[in-house]
């Protein structure tokens, strides 16, 4: 994927999750009205996963599982894990 393709959205349930990339980190971003939250990885894709309460955020938790990140992601904002979003470029975070 190319940065001009970046970023990426996926909606569903009233959440919006975007996918971007920064010369750090792969940010996975949720928003609806209920809240935010954001799942931050290294741009090399292997560390572990941070939850933030934005992107920006201080660290909440660190996780190894991207499964048990979305799940705290979702607490976040009140939802379950089932209904957030995920664009595809997102979907081999984790370790």
């Amino acid at each position: 994927m190319t940065d001009s393709e970046l970023p990426v959205e996926a909606s569903a349930d009233g959440i919006t999750a975007t996918y971007r990339e920064t010369d750090e980190e792969r940010l996975l971003i949720f928003e609806s009205d209920s809240g935010s939250a954001a799942v931050a990885q290294n741009i090399e894709g292997y560390a572990m996963l941070k939850v933030r309460p934005t992107p920006d955020g201080d660290e909440l938790e660190r996780y190894y599982g991207f499964d048990m990140a979305l799940d705290h992601a979702a607490e976040l904002i009140g939802v379950s894990p089932n209904v957030l979003p995920v664009p595809d470029p997102a979907a081999d975070m984790g370790m």
